[in-house]
């Protein structure tokens, strides 16, 4: 860890950092885009003095055609230092571009710059289509840095399934170790190139645990005797067809058959591998010289240790053969592959690095999108100072907040509220008019249950809770392919609901405007009895309605229910909303006066 990030501290104003520090970069942009036309003028320079050197010594008489060694090694080293400047200009750029994101996010400008993380988003999930946890403007875009597939998939699954007391534990201090190491999220961010990498983390581990065929080392060694034996008799034959040169073509013609297929197999999902191989390995390489404290990083750590060479030098050594083996497209290089059997060497280097390496890469995987993960939480805590870890307690189920606010909501608009549920309450029956904020108040508390379960922030003053899963009907749509109506999805849904309260952990459940897809009496009696079986099952949540029918199922259900609600002013003709829950019921309705608003007459 450099001096930098050791005196970093957690707490320090992540926008005044991000700002200093862009303006640095922007800084040494400049003079690096002024360096680069300078080099480029005096490689132009140095160019056109060599030609009129050697203009010069053509001339009988002059001075020693030696002379020109002079500009071509200096016209050499201005090439060399130039790639070096084109290089740092890259560097620069994505470092702008890293600080600018961050930048985005801390000033709620960042919807749409990310990854949506559309791949991950099932619609049979109980809660991340109705909670936004992915799409644009999703909670996995606004947290997601990562830049390989893994980290995505690591991030991803973290968000669609709580972690265990302890593992979220060791998450927080995992977390709160890399949230002032921005010069190490930093460093990973800048590594490979700008297009998004990693897209075949899958491919790449299939391949690597595909089983290497029998008899590599019998087949090598016949391969090396083969090779040996082609350069040497056509050196005898002096490049010239005769009898010997005749068997030897003989000779290569089985052999090529009988080795087709081990090469193919041995070549086959890594002729893409360059750029990601590169990356992974730079990733990997961070981990390795990393001095981790935290024993959830140590570990990480440790699951990269081997007896041999490290694993970030190990992908190096396959990235350098699969080089090798792009290598065979030149044509230049064609013939001299055939007489040597290239192709067939490097196969089978490949193939004897899957048989020592190919059992170890689902594990560097796994680290690498776990430390990936690691780095999007710690940035997320670290750009959003005034969120806290939550409180996690084994006594439940409970959700105790203190002015719980939605991550999604910009700051200048987030209106925060207090929510206690427990033994007494455990539902809530939500009542409100349109637009008041009955499903937000729904978003904000099972986002902020999926970031603590998950081990992050949490957008709140306080946050205590249990380990709890969540059940939510807020995006319930019929599908015409299925031939399903909303009502029909919604009781589906609340059925899977049913069948989480038979799991190990305790439900919370985000019922929003149940089932207002029949008529008011069925409403009122399934409403009652869903609600009260889910309370007798040991789960809490929330219920909203605009039905005030549906209110009194608190009163048959009390203690273990309460009313609360929101309410809207009308001010100058204009519907006013505070956003505020208050205990009670909701004495009226702003439907008509919402209709009227849009120019209906009624």
């Amino acid at each position: 860890m450099t001096t930098r990030e050791s005196l970093l501290p957690s707490h320090s104003d992540p926008h005044a950092e991000y700002t200093q520090r862009l303006a640095s970069v922007s800084a040494r942009a400049t003079l690096l885009d002024r360096a680069n036309r300078q080099v480029s003028n005096l490689r132009l320079l140095v160019f056109l003095a060599g030609v009129g050197l050697w203009g010069f010594l053509l001339r009988p008489g002059t001075l020693s055609m030696w002379w020109l060694l002079f500009p071509v090694a200096l016209f050499v080293a201005l090439v060399l230092y130039h790639e070096t400047v084109r290089r740092q200009i890259q560097l620069t750029k994505r470092s702008i571009r890293f600080y600018e994101r961050g930048l985005a996010r801390i000033e709620d400008r960042w919807e749409g710059t990310g990854t949506p993380g559309d791949e991950f988003l099932h619609p049979e999930h109980p809660y991340a289509p109705d909670l936004d946890l992915f799409g644009k403007g999703s909670l996995f875009e606004l947290l997601c840095t990562a830049r390989t597939h893994s980290g995505e998939q690591t991030l991803a699954a973290w968000l669609c399934a709580p972690a265990t007391p302890a593992e979220i534990q060791a998450r927080h201090e995992a977390i709160t170790e890399l949230r002032s190491r921005l010069d190490s999220r930093e460093r990973v961010a800048l590594l490979g190139e700008d297009v998004r990498a990693g897209v075949h983390g899958e491919a790449l581990k299939t391949w690597a645990e595909t089983p290497p065929l029998p008899g590599l080392p019998l087949v090598r060694i016949l391969a090396v005797g083969l090779a040996i034996l082609n350069v040497a008799v056509l050196i005898r034959s002096g490049f010239e067809m005769n009898a010997g040169v005749l068997a030897l073509l003989l000779l290569n013609i089985p052999f090529s058959v009988w080795t087709r297929a081990r090469v193919e197999r041995a070549v086959a999902g890594v002729d893409w591998a360059l750029h990601d191989l590169a990356l992974l390995g730079q990733i990997l390489s961070c981990i390795e010289q990393e001095p981790f404290l935290s024993p959830r990083l140590v570990a990480l750590r440790t699951a990269l240790e081997t007896a041999g060479t490290p694993p970030s030098q190990q992908l190096k050594q396959l990235q350098r053969l699969v080089a090798l083996l792009e290598s065979m497209k030149n044509q230049m290089f064609v013939l001299i592959g055939m007489i040597v059997l290239w192709d067939r060497h490097v196969a089978f280097a490949i193939e004897s690095w899957r048989a020592q390496s190919g059992p170890a890469v689902a594990r560097w995987l796994s680290a690498l999108g776990e430390f990936e993960a690691f780095c999007a939480l710690a940035g997320y805590a670290y750009e959003h100072p005034a969120d806290p870890f939550p409180d996690i307690t084994t006594q439940g189920p409970c959700f105790v907040a203190e002015a719980v606010g939605h991550p999604l909501i910009p700051q200048a608009h987030c209106v925060r509220n207090d929510v206690t549920l427990g033994e007494e309450p455990r539902v809530l029956i939500i009542s409100g008019s349109n637009m008041s904020g009955k499903s937000t108040l729904l978003r904000t508390v099972g986002t902020n249950i999926v970031l603590a379960l998950a081990g992050a922030p949490v957008r709140a003053h306080k946050l205590r809770l249990s380990p709890l899963a969540i059940g939510a009907t807020l995006r319930i749509q019929d599908s015409l392919q299925r031939g399903s109506s909303r009502f029909y999805a919604e009781i589906t849904r609340i059925r899977q609901l049913m069948d989480l309260t038979k799991g190990p952990l305790p439900l919370f459940f985000l019922l929003d405007e149940i089932l207002h897809g029949t008529n008011s009496h069925d409403r009122q009696v399934g409403a009652e009895a869903i609600v009260r079986s889910l309370v007798d099952r040991g789960a809490i949540g929330f219920v909203t309605t605009h039905d005030l029918a549906l209110a009194h199922v608190a009163e048959t259900l009390s203690p273990r229910a309460a009313n609360v609600c929101f309410e809207d002013q009308l001010a100058d003709g204009k519907l006013v909303f505070d956003y505020r829950m208050r205990p009670g019921i909701v004495r009226k309705s702003n439907a008509l006066a919402l209709m009227r608003a849009v120019g209906l007459e009624v």
